[in-house]
C-alpha cells in the first residue's frame, strides 16, 4: 500500500513562492513515477507537473513551464514542487499520486494512489 502526505500549502500574495512537499512510504519512488495535481474549485482535476520512476525525466505543463519545479530527495522519501511567480489562477488544491507508468503521465486515471491534498490559494 502507497502512502503520499502533501504538505507546504498556504496563503500567498501574487508573484509569492511556496513549496509543496510530498512525503511517500518507503521505496515508493522506485516503484512509481509521481506527479502533481490540484483542483480549482468547480473544476477538473489537472497535471501540472511529474517525474518519472528514475527520477531523470521530467514534465510540465506549459503554464507551470519557468515557474514550477519539480525534484525528489530519495533520503527523505519526498518529492517537492517548488512554485515560483505565484498566480491568482494557481489557487487550488495540489495533489501527489503515484503511477506504475514508467515515463509517468498526464491522465489522471493512469494513477492509482494520491494524497489528502494541500491548499494554495494565491490572493493579495
Amino acid at each position: 500500500q502507497v502512502q503520499l502526505a502533501e504538505s507546504g500549502g498556504g496563503l500567498v500574495q501574487p508573484g509569492g513562492s511556496l513549496r509543496l512537499s510530498c512525503v511517500a512510504s518507503e521505496n515508493t519512488f522506485s516503484r512509481y513515477s509521481i506527479g502533481w495535481f490540484r483542483q480549482a474549485p468547480g473544476k477538473e482535476r489537472e497535471f501540472v507537473a511529474g517525474l518519472n520512476r528514475s527520477g531523470a525525466t521530467y514534465d510540465y505543463v506549459d503554464h507551470a513551464k519557468g515557474r514550477f519545479t519539480i525534484s525528489m530527495d530519495h533520503a527523505k522519501n519526498t518529492v517537492y514542487l517548488q512554485m515560483n511567480s505565484l498566480k491568482p489562477e494557481d489557487t487550488a488544491v495540489y495533489y501527489c499520486e503515484a503511477t506504475t507508468y514508467y515515463a509517468g503521465s498526464r491522465i489522471l486515471s493512469q494513477y492509482s494512489y494520491w494524497g489528502q491534498g494541500t491548499l494554495v490559494a494565491v490572493s493579495s
